[in-house]
């Protein structure tokens, strides 16, 4: 192992190689601003620049493109609530507000700590585990994913404001639903496609999000005639500041590892990728937040922006898991890198670092240059960066469409997908009106294919039985867990009530008190 290490710490610190690392970190950063594109697109676009390069170089710069677009889409979501790619829909949550307050700035450079402290926890656990994490990735079934999927389900208490709770499971549904259109992976055959061609790769979820987010922001802009604000007197040096105090820092520092540690483990999972870690990670900090910081979060929580940069990127680190180690792409990105590999006439799998050691040990060294590289170049062009908020509405809301549309086109080409988009951001307009939330609709989507195709699987393994939701001891913990944090907030409610009651039974007596003196 320490040979390997060597060899691949000699191949990434050639300086043609660290030249790599900041060429696709650059390049990764910059398409992962525009909204809609992500690290998928980014990652292809670098598939014909890469042809002649050797091997450790070409993966080394597709590394840094993949990990520098998650980094870098986190800046529109922040700036414009255009998610640059879907790994960064939960980075909105609390970073648009928090640029709504005049303070992003401080979410940007949060959202750069986080990423950076994320990325390199990633990076160290993968040096010295990878081969170990093999082992783990393959020990999940289809048994144990759809329990994982049910426990991601009850984090939807999380995305939903006071009082929104059943509205919050009913967008849920609605997105489990969303979730069914399409071509069933099991048997073959179209579902809710309505005879349309065009539905029967189903729902895009970059798709849904922008026209849920982005579209969706600036028609209700326009709807309260926001857009006419030209905001002369805003206070560019508070957009500016990148300053956290150390109150601040210590709240978000326990944030940070356990959503750095949690969004790995769930990257190294076949499957799973960023987004999923993003979504889990949101959900479980706000779940362990305390009652008076469990309200701040989707109105500019920290800790809201702090989890899912954190789990995003060690996310993205965690996914080279599954693809060194046993040739299984853990995200499409890295479908997309497992193409490149074989094409440069090297097979991931258990055996490869053992035939390239060179590659890949040098990839897993280089991460951690990249984000180093990736902070020095973000930090610096903040205060620039947050300076978007300024333009005038009138000019910013046609750029927020123009991006967002020729995002969703530029993945499939297709102007069915533009047409669905203008529908699903009307639905979403109306929803928003009456008060339903967004955000559980996009947890049950991203969650619910998974979950179906792992149920499909664990049926037919089981025979049509239900056992084998208690037949592994793994299924049957997470299982267990799933039903206590569903009922937490119910034993919390009843503690809260139990200690209210007994402070009402002593009021009297107090105001008896206070007449007889």
């Amino acid at each position: 192992m320490w040979e390997g290490i060597a060899t691949g710490l000699s191949t990434a610190t050639m300086p043609f190689n660290i030249m790599m690392v900041v060429v696709g970190c650059f390049a990764g950063t910059f398409i992962g601003m525009l909204p809609g594109l992500g690290p998928i697109s980014a990652v292809a676009l670098m598939i014909p620049i890469t042809y002649g390069l050797d091997p450790a170089s070409g993966i080394i710069l597709m590394a840094g493109v993949y990990y520098g677009a998650v980094f870098g889409g986190s800046t529109s979501s922040i700036l414009i609530n255009a998610p640059g790619c879907a790994s960064t829909v939960v980075t909105a949550f609390d970073g648009y507000p928090l640029a709504q307050q005049r303070q992003a700035g401080k979410a940007l450079a949060l959202a750069a700590y986080s990423s950076f402290t994320g990325g390199t926890i990633g990076a160290i656990i993968l040096l010295f585990a990878a081969p170990a994490l093999a082992k783990v990735s393959l020990s999940f079934q289809s048994a144990d994913y759809f329990a994982l999927m049910i426990l991601g389900l009850t984090a939807v208490a999380a995305f939903a404001g006071k009082g929104q709770v059943l509205k919050a499971m009913a967008m849920t549904v609605f997105g489990l639903m969303i979730a069914t259109v399409g071509t069933d992976v099991i048997t073959g055959a179209p579902r809710f496609t309505f005879n349309n061609i065009d539905l029967i790769d189903g729902i895009s979820f970059l798709l849904l999000a922008m026209a849920t987010f982005a579209l969706a922001e600036v028609v209700m802009t326009v709807l309260k005639g926001q857009h006419k604000e030209e905001e002369p007197d805003m206070d560019m040096a508070a957009l500016g500041s990148m300053k956290l105090s150390k109150e601040e820092v210590k709240e978000v520092a326990p944030t940070v590892a356990r959503s750095s540690v949690f969004g790995f483990i769930v990257g190294v999972l076949p499957g799973a990728g960023a987004t999923i870690a993003s979504f889990l990670s949101y959900g479980l900090e706000r779940n362990l937040a305390p009652k008076r910081l469990k309200e701040k979060f989707g109105k500019g929580a920290l800790r809201g922006l702090a989890a899912p940069e954190s789990a995003n990127n060690a996310a993205s680190t965690g996914s080279f898991v599954p693809l060194l180690t046993l040739g299984i792409p853990g995200s499409g990105t890295t479908a997309i890198m497992l193409g490149a590999l074989i094409a440069y006439g090297i097979q991931p799998g258990p055996r490869l670092f053992v035939d390239n050691p060179d590659v890949f040990w040098s990839v897993i060294i280089s991460m951690y240059f990249g984000n180093i590289v990736l902070l020095i170049l973000n930090l610096p062009l903040i205060p620039y960066i947050s300076r978007l908020l300024v333009i005038p509405r009138p000019i910013l809301i046609p750029l927020i469409l123009f991006f967002s549309i020729t995002g969703v086109y530029l993945v499939s080409f297709n102007t069915f997908d533009i047409n669905m988009m203008v529908i699903i951001t009307i639905a979403a307009i109306f929803l928003r009106l009456l008060d339903f939330p967004m955000a559980p609709m996009l947890l049950g989507f991203i969650l619910g294919g998974i979950m179906e195709n792992n149920l499909s699987r664990s049926l037919i393994i089981s025979d049509g039985s239900l056992s084998f939701l208690w037949e592994r001891p793994l299924t049957l913990t997470i299982m267990c867990i799933s039903v206590f944090v569903l009922l937490l907030p119910v034993i919390r409610t009843g503690l809260e009530k139990a200690g209210i009651g007994a402070s009402k039974n002593q009021r009297p007596n107090v105001q008896v008190d206070r007449g007889d003196g």
